[in-house]
């Protein structure tokens, strides 16, 4: 990090997760000088992006596919090849850190962006008190904050009432509190399976809930990817409309990989429709029967973090946000990276390289 941080520059990328590095990687490459013209603010004391934030028994073989950041195999590292059995948070954590320093993105970091504000023809982007900088005025601002800040809780009646254990799968980090309790499972995605398979282990009880019926496949990688393309064109379609952005793995399914496996093995793979209400001792199910339980898990995903824009008055009233292909359309510089169909590790990757060309011609003008 530079010894005197600008109060102004050409572009802040703000979060240095996947997302805002790739996109910072192909600022750098067409001529901006990190810690000078262009400025990465990421909230966390150290590299790694929502992954530092993971329980310690997720490991890289336990997550989807992580793929590498563009350019990361000039550092000598490469995710194809990194250790499945350590644990996410720590490798991705050295991983990224190791690419920040080969390509001297001078990350600037703890720095909480608390709002992005007009500011004549740009933008000033203010931080939290005790940030490394207070605000930073930009031409154009990149927001690449991800979701792991917004845990999504689902609307259910007597969710309050409950007088158990609530958490989220923010909040999870290993299964030693449930020991010898009655627990439910909410959700349907890898996360939940995750906690199906260590709380399980200790859990008195336990039960799993989805809204809707879990599927799984064995399908061939085309067939696949042929999901994936799907799930990416629906979420770019709400994108664009600025609606709340849909489950992916509504569309895509879960692979039968080897957790998948372990837990048919183990029989805990018996889901139950979602129930219809809570009260203060258990869950109350569609047919009016009466669960006890002692904690719940909320594995229900996350939502965008994009409460640091309000002030610029484009996040509408279901918390949506009209965003094509990756711009902001009422906002010329303002930039979503890693925003609905750029939220896988490769999708983000593909559209960083577009990002940075388009930014580069917004800074050089129409002679452009």
């Amino acid at each position: 990090m530079p010894e005197q941080l600008p109060t102004a520059a050409a572009v802040v990328v703000i979060g240095a997760g996947q997302a805002g590095l790739a996109v910072a990687y192909h600022l750098r490459r067409r001529g901006l000088t990190p810690g000078d013209d262009l400025l990465v603010l990421d909230a966390n004391p150290g590299a790694g992006g929502a992954w530092r934030h993971r329980w310690p028994g997720l490991t890289l073989g336990g997550t989807h596919r992580l793929h590498d950041l563009p350019g990361m195999t000039d550092t000598g590292l490469t995710f194809t090849e990194a250790d499945p059995h350590r644990p996410a948070r720590e490798l991705v954590a050295e991983y990224y850190g190791a690419y920040e320093d080969h390509h001297d993105l001078r990350v600037v970091r703890p720095a909480r962006v608390t709002a992005v504000r007009r500011d004549g023809d740009g933008y000033l982007v203010e931080c939290a008190p005790g940030s490394p900088v207070t605000a930073v005025r930009a031409r154009v601002v990149v927001s690449a904050t991800g979701t792991w800040n917004r845990p999504r809780l689902p609307l259910v009646e007597g969710r309050e009432e409950f007088s158990g254990l609530q958490i989220t799968t923010a909040d999870y980090t290993d299964p030693a509190p449930f020991v010898g309790l009655r627990v439910a499972v909410v959700g349907g995605g890898t996360s939940a399976l995750t906690f199906l398979d260590e709380v399980g282990d200790v859990a008195q009880d336990l039960h799993w809930y989805t809204r809707r019926v879990p599927l799984f496949h064995d399908e061939e990688e085309e067939l696949t990817a042929e999901r994936g393309r799907i799930a990416v064109g629906i979420q770019d379609e709400a994108a664009r409309a600025g609606r709340p952005l849909p489950s992916i793995v509504a569309v895509t399914g879960l692979p039968r990989s080897p957790l998948v496996r372990r837990l048919e093995g183990k029989d805990r793979l018996r889901r139950e429709p979602m129930f219809a209400s809570l009260d203060a001792t258990g869950a109350v199910t569609a047919d009016g029967e009466h669960v006890e339980l002692d904690a719940i898990i909320w594995a229900t995903g996350f939502r965008p973090d994009l409460t640091h824009l309000q002030p610029l008055g484009v996040v509408n009233e279901v918390g949506g946000i009209v965003v094509e292909d990756g711009r902001v359309p009422d906002e010329p510089g303002l930039f979503l990276a890693g925003y609905g169909p750029q939220a896988s590790t490769i999708s983000s990757n593909r559209a960083a390289r577009v990002t940075a060309l388009t930014i580069a011609r917004l800074l050089a003008g129409p002679q452009a």
